[in-house]
């Protein structure tokens, strides 16, 4: 088995065809950068809101919390600056690849917990068909350091698939999910299929693919021909995770 696809202990079965919607996070997934980060260098707080990321990512930290404090620091960035470093942010490798050829079979969503300032630029972008994120407060054409939306809290994005589902007629068993940091769990749990992508540690034990290779093509194959997800021990997977950090 390729290091790059890495079956995990929850060992789900996928049938091809059966998800109609497949659900994105943003930052660390569908763009290749964390955008509350570089915002933050704009602003010369770079350091502090990176560490402050890295702790609500990896689940140390809870996520609204760890939210509001990173915005805070933001107050008094010029709105052009943020606009300058929206338009700047890459999209992962084979998004727009992995993207295009979802819609073809299905509807994509992207729920994430950054800001609408980058993610509307995304979606349009990569033609997503709907979306849900936050939004930082502007006042004077400067940034208040406040952010408010439907996912500033920690298991919101489970409230947002339900909503995006309940809308579309079908059930979040009905979806595939696809992440990278502890805000994603919920999502995880309620989803009918769920792909670690890029991901921080603590999505592996729940997630039934785990991706490590950034690149989102690898994904197509998953979702467009089916994957069964072996049911392995956790000594296994962690046998895995460590042959992994050594290769690298």
């Amino acid at each position: 088995m390729s290091s790059e696809l890495i079956n995990s202990p929850r060992g789900r079965l996928f049938f091809n065809g059966s998800a109609i919607l497949i659900v994105f996070d943003m930052d660390g997934t569908l763009v290749d950068a964390e955008a509350i980060d570089e915002i933050a260098k704009a602003a010369n707080v770079g350091d502090l809101v990176v560490a402050l990321t890295k702790r609500a990512m990896m689940g140390e930290m809870d996520f609204e919390e760890a939210l509001r404090e990173r915005v805070k620091l933001l107050k008094g960035l010029r709105v052009e600056e943020v606009n300058k470093v929206a338009l700047n942010i890459p999209l992962m490798k084979g998004a727009k690849k992995l993207i295009r050829e979802l819609k073809k079979e299905h509807k994509v969503a992207m729920v994430s917990g950054g800001f609408t300032i980058v993610a509307e630029r995304v979606a349009q972008e990569l033609k997503i068909d709907c979306l849900v994120a936050n939004k930082l407060i502007i006042e004077d054409g400067v940034l208040t350091g406040e952010v408010v939306g439907p996912l500033v809290r920690q298991n919101s994005k489970k409230d947002a698939l339900e909503a995006i589902a309940k809308r579309e007629g079908i059930r979040p068993k009905d979806c595939i999910v696809i992440g990278d940091g502890a805000n994603d769990i919920s999502m995880f749990e309620a989803s009918g299929f769920s792909i670690a992508f890029n991901a921080n540690p603590i999505l592996y034990d729940i997630a039934d693919v785990i991706i490590t290779k950034k690149d989102l093509s690898l994904i197509l194959p998953v979702i467009m021909g089916g994957a069964y997800a072996e049911r392995v021990t956790r000594e296994e997977s962690a046998a895995k995770k460590r042959s992994r950090h050594l290769e690298a």
